[in-house]
């Protein structure tokens, strides 16, 4: 064999064993050179087609030794099925809406149950990025990134399944173990008691008064009441289930109805209870009550005592006077010279105003008009 010669391994359609072929660099050979050496003389090479190393190889005129058929590889020679495309063969469909119809109805894509619920583990429940220091979680169990859940609030991008989130009230940070060292069998958190992953296998419980997440295992190993990790009290309601089965999910949902019902009933009591104790202390300063049996306190409507009511009506009382007294006198029409001043007669006065002349006083000359301006 010539020093510069190389090998490739071929298999063809009717021999199952691999056979080995000795080509020279320098003289090139295209994979349809090839073709035609290995097909009977009757063969069409356009229904055979060329594989590399498993990878369909659709140009035939790429060379031999080529990088995409370097020297070692395995080619395959396999043969090209023909039907279902018009040119004679069964398509199983007898019209064109059959047709259409077939690829029209798309089969949904099999998700693998084991990646979905990885993912729920891993991975921010509403950007779907991976879970990384601060997280928060809803009162159903959901885990997020804080940045994320938070801009989505101010900016009110929540999509339906979150509505339940109103504020920050809503949320609980959360302070997840990671796990030393990175990485380990698609987790990046653990349990801080038994070092149990956080990717799902194993139940988790999220303490609502300090955040921490324990694994169900260590919460039924050692039994407390207080946290194994900062040993704060803590109730049973005080454990929401994190991605918890849809039972779970429901309970969890009651809970929070109940809790916000609640909420509402004691901020209506105490509100109720503020407003008896300022009614009582308005009646004590002097205040009186409205016909709809609402009680007014006294300083906030500027009652204080019986004097001062009194005196309110009185002043009430005399502007009402004058209103009147200026009312009556606007109904007679004001003359100046009605008013002459002291040590002048009457008629003179009043001739200084136009008003005070009568029609019939007005002449005209050739060189004036002595009508007033506006008379006609």
């Amino acid at each position: 064999m010539h020093s510069k010669s190389r090998q490739i391994l071929l298999r063809t359609p009717n021999s199952r064993r691999l056979q080995t072929l000795t080509f020279d660099p320098s003289q090139p050979l295209s994979l349809r050179d090839l073709k035609l050496s290995l097909i009977p003389d009757h063969g069409n090479p356009d229904t055979f087609y060329f594989t590399a190393n498993g990878k369909l190889l659709v140009d035939d005129s790429i060379p031999v030794g080529s990088p995409q058929v370097p020297a070692l590889s395995t080619l395959t020679l396999r043969h090209r099925l023909r039907g279902g495309g018009g040119d004679g063969g069964a398509t199983g469909a007898e019209s064109r809406d059959c047709y259409l119809k077939m690829y029209a109805e798309k089969k949904p894509d099999k998700i693998d149950p084991n990646e979905q619920r990885l993912s729920k583990w891993v991975n921010c429940a509403l950007s779907y990025e991976t879970l990384r220091q601060p997280c928060v979680m809803d009162r159903l169990g959901n885990v997020f990134n804080k940045e994320a859940l938070v801009e989505a609030l101010i900016g009110k991008k929540l999509p339906k399944a979150f509505n339940h989130i109103r504020g920050l009230k809503d949320m609980i940070d959360v302070k997840l173990e990671p796990i030393p060292g990175g990485e380990s069998n698609n987790a990046w958190f653990q349990c801080p008691i038994t070092g149990l992953e956080f990717n799902g296998t194993y139940k988790f419980f999220a303490l609502r008064k300090c955040g921490h997440v324990l694994s169900a295992k260590a919460l039924k190993e050692v039994k407390s009441k207080a946290c194994l990790v900062c040993y704060r009290e803590f109730e049973e309601r005080d454990k929401v289930v994190i991605n918890g089965s849809e039972e779970e999910v429901d309970a969890l949902r009651e809970r929070m109805e109940e809790e916000r019902a609640r909420v509402v009933k004691d901020k209506k009591q105490r509100k109720e209870r503020s407003g008896d104790v300022v009614a009582a202390k308005g009646v004590a300063d002097g205040g009186e009550v409205e016909e709809s049996g609402k009680r007014l306190s006294g300083k906030k409507h500027g009652i204080v005592d019986g004097k001062d009511v009194e005196k309110v009506a009185a002043k009430t009382e005399k502007l009402n006077g004058k209103i009147e007294s200026v009312g009556s006198t606007n109904n007679k029409r004001f003359k100046a010279a009605a008013v002459a001043p002291a040590n002048a007669t009457k008629e003179v006065y009043a001739s200084i105003f136009t008003s005070s002349k009568k029609k019939s006083d007005f002449r005209e000359t050739y060189s004036c008009r002595s009508l007033p301006l506006g008379r006609n």
